[in-house]
Order: structure tokens, then C-alpha cells, then sequence
């Protein structure tokens, strides 16, 4: 189980940190429908942590897409993982072996402060280093829905601020969503200023509630 020493937290469920992604982010956002569609998707994430998430999409999105559609997955991490430590997480779990064997050939022994950039045939993952705000506000792309994964909001607050769900939903395409685990208020309100409609949704592995929703109000956000 990765830790966090920096910020005091696991970087996901104790529980099972697959399912979790399955059920906050692919559930949360609406996936398994839209992997079925032609039109190219853009998931967007902040956190990268081990690839868990990245890796549990591709294995869900390549069992139901369709032959010409494309999957581009973009995250932004601070602070990217060695190979071997990511490697070493993704090992836990047999059901994501072939994507974690490709991410991690790929995947630089030690990385710096420089941008990873790799592709997987119909499958693309970019991960912009940097500080999540600064690297949102000038990224091009667009997402049709984002992964809200940073640590806890009471022990890394500034990945879930008023400024950077700003760029969130700025960085939203029309009838873009996004979940995350979380339901703390003040997320949902600033999410909720945003732009964004926000729902509460039942959690995972006995967690109450964590919260998804759409991107309703784009004048806010321009």
C-alpha cells in the first residue's frame, strides 16, 4: 500500500484500490457508456500516483470500444513515482498485468521535473509535471471528464481550491463530468462555483458519500 509521507495519506483505498476506481471514477463519471463511443475521449486526472487509474481505464475502455476510437489520458502529478515503485504498486493486482507491463516499460527509471509522454497505440498518456494549477492553466487540451484523485482535501488543500476547480471547469469540454472520492463541503462548494453541477453518490468500501456531476454553468468559467 503506498504512503504518502509528505502528505500523511494513502494513495488510495485500503480497501481495493481498483474497485475504487472503477466505482468513484468510472462509475462516478459515466464511463462504461462513453467507451463505446467513436468520438476520440480525453480523461483528465490530478494525481497520477502509481497509474492505478490510468491502468484500470485502459483495461475497462479497450474491453468495449470500438475499433477506431482513441482513449488520451492526461494527468497532472507534482511529484512522479520511480519506475520500480510503480512497478512494485501495480504488481498487487493480476487483473491489470498487461497495462501495468506496458506502463512500466515505458516509464522512466527516475523522473524529473520533464513532462512523460507515451503512447500505446489507439491509447496516449500524458502526465505534465508541475505544480496542478499552473500546469492546468496552460494546457491546450480539453477534458470530457476528469479524475479529481489528489490526497485528502484536509491534508493537501491546495488540490482542491477555489482557483484550481476554476481551470477544472475551464479546462472542461461541453457536458464534461468529473468525480472524485471526496464530499467534504467546502469541495463541493467550490466546485459547485465553478460551474459545475454536483451530486452526492454513495462512496466506496463503506465510505458514505463522495460526489460527481457535469459542467452546467460555462459562463462561469470563462
Amino acid at each position: 500500500m503506498p504512503y504518502s509521507p509528505q502528505f500523511g495519506d494513502h494513495f488510495y483505498s485500503r480497501g481495493d484500490g481498483r474497485r475504487e476506481c472503477a466505482h468513484v471514477f468510472i462509475g462516478g463519471n459515466r464511463l462504461e457508456a462513453r467507451f463505446a463511443a467513436r468520438a476520440p475521449l480525453t480523461i483528465a486526472e490530478t494525481g497520477f500516483g502509481t497509474g492505478l487509474n490510468f491502468a484500470e481505464t485502459w483495461r475497462q475502455w479497450k474491453g468495449t470500444a470500438t475499433e477506431k476510437a482513441t482513449l488520451a489520458f492526461v494527468s497532472f502529478e507534482r511529484y512522479p513515482m520511480p519506475r520500480a515503485a510503480i512497478a512494485r504498486a501495480l504488481s498487487a493486482w493480476p487483473e491489470i498485468t498487461a497495462e501495468a507491463a506496458a506502463l512500466v516499460a515505458q516509464w522512466p527509471e527516475q523522473p524529473d521535473d520533464s513532462d512523460i509522454i507515451l503512447e500505446f497505440g489507439a491509447v496516449s498518456l500524458t502526465v505534465l509535471v508541475g505544480v496542478a494549477e499552473e500546469r492546468i492553466a496552460t494546457w491546450s487540451g480539453m477534458a470530457d471528464a476528469w479524475y479529481l484523485d489528489g490526497f485528502a482535501p484536509s491534508r493537501n488543500p491546495e488540490m482542491w481550491s477555489a482557483q484550481l476547480m476554476n481551470e477544472v471547469a475551464r479546462h472542461t469540454a461541453p457536458g464534461g463530468s468529473f468525480a472524485t472520492y471526496t464530499s467534504a463541503g467546502w469541495v463541493r462548494r467550490n466546485l459547485a462555483a465553478a460551474g459545475f453541477a454536483v451530486e452526492k453518490q454513495p462512496g466506496f468500501a463503506g465510505k458514505r458519500e463522495m460526489c460527481a456531476g457535469r459542467l452546467e454553468d460555462v459562463t462561469r468559467c470563462e
